[in-house]
């Protein structure tokens, strides 16, 4: 099992852009209609809006959809960027990602060019509370709201996994205020972490489940999310275009088991046996701060709020978020991976939309409401 201490939230990993080569790539061979199929998949159960990977994984639901003898090995990412790569290398076949990696990732080299051909083909999570997360040291004053808390920012040691959806929401919610931090550091969550133990640092954003073990064992406290600033975040489904183009029977087949996922997640008498799911696909994550990262309120004037919405197609909210990050992704001052637009052909739900209708869905087909802590069961 992957270690949580390996994680390198480097911007560089993010937006990287892949040199092209001189030789175009053949394409991979997944075989025809109704064979048997084998899929590697790269998740991230270290970042909660994309758990219905983990659910997949658990459940195995993805057994029930795809021709018989057909294997699914699942492979961890403890960044979004590590599974674009290894999908970049032909390596991996589908991908869980959050939003920023999920768009470089679709400006890969298209094949034509030597590269790879990505595609954003489903919504797995939406959200205002699992990317988009202030944390403050534990001796910050209490705020009266999340933007007076951010306002505290000013002058003050901040920092953020920069190039991440943790970092579009902190530059965001800075400019909208008009606050310039000291200094805001590119820094992974464990850093973050290590950081506010020894009171290095008053302020960071960071993401589920990180946010929630910072908060549970005492290290640092939340002070706003994007609920303050109507910021959302998110995460998708990846698949190669050659399993597209290939096998749209083996592409129905998963996308069916994401829809199950999906709304068993979303079944709150499921809530306990996801944490389950989580904490077996996880070290050093508590089941408690697992079912609070996905369910859970961190106070009560949080309770009843949408902690993920599983809009599943790209629907003009997701559409919106998609653009936003694009422009963010465009304007950074690194090599960008994107240009100011997302690629016409870079997001292709017409699967999604089509198992919708067949199941007489709509958007979205499940939302997290936040729960109160004491509805835990122990």
């Amino acid at each position: 099992m992957a270690r949580l201490s390996a994680i390198t939230f480097a911007a560089a990993g993010i937006l990287a852009a892949s040199a092209i080569p001189t030789t175009v790539k053949a394409e991979v061979n997944f075989g025809k209609q109704g064979e048997k199929v084998d899929l590697v998949v790269g998740y991230q159960p270290y970042y909660a809006a994309s758990w219905s990977g983990v659910v997949n994984n658990g459940k195995g639901f993805w057994k029930k959809h795809l021709p018989e003898g057909s294997t699914a090995s699942f492979q961890i990412g403890l960044q979004g960027a590590v599974i674009v790569n290894a999908m970049t290398g032909e390596k991996q076949h589908i991908g869980y990602a959050g939003d920023m990696p999920s768009i470089a990732a679709t400006f890969r080299n298209l094949r034509d060019r030597g590269g790879t051909d990505i595609r954003i083909v489903a919504s797995i999570g939406l959200s205002q509370q699992q990317c988009n997360i202030f944390m403050v040291k534990n001796d910050a004053p209490n705020f009266a709201s999340g933007e007076e808390a951010v306002k505290w920012m000013a002058g003050k040691q901040t920092a953020a996994p920069q190039g991440a959806c943790a970092d579009r929401f902190a530059r965001e919610a800075f400019d909208h205020l008009g606050v310039k931090p000291a200094s805001y550091l590119n820094q992974n969550v464990e850093v973050i972490t290590t950081n506010f133990r020894a009171g290095k640092l008053d302020a960071a954003t960071v993401w589920e489940p990180t946010a929630s073990k910072i908060e549970m064992t005492g290290i640092a406290r939340r002070v706003a999310t994007g609920l303050d600033f109507k910021q959302d975040d998110g995460a998708f489904l990846l698949m190669l275009n050659d399993l597209i183009k290939q096998r749209p029977d083996v592409v129905k087949g998963w996308l069916e088991s994401e829809i199950d996922s999906q709304l068993f997640m979303a079944d709150m008498k499921n809530a306990d046996e996801v944490a389950r799911l989580a904490e077996s696909q996880t070290e050093r994550m508590d089941r408690k701060i697992l079912w609070s990262a996905l369910y859970g309120a961190m106070n009560e004037k949080d309770v009843g709020s949408t902690k993920l919405e599983f809009d599943f197609v790209v629907t003009d909210r997701v559409r919106k978020l998609l653009d936003g990050a694009t422009q963010f992704l465009n304007t950074m001052p690194a090599k960008p991976a994107a240009e100011p637009k997302i690629r016409a052909d870079g997001v292709d739900d017409s699967i999604a939309k089509q198992i919708m209708a067949e199941r007489g869905l709509t958007s979205p087909i499940g939302v997290i409401k936040a729960q109160s802590a004491t509805d835990f069961k122990n």
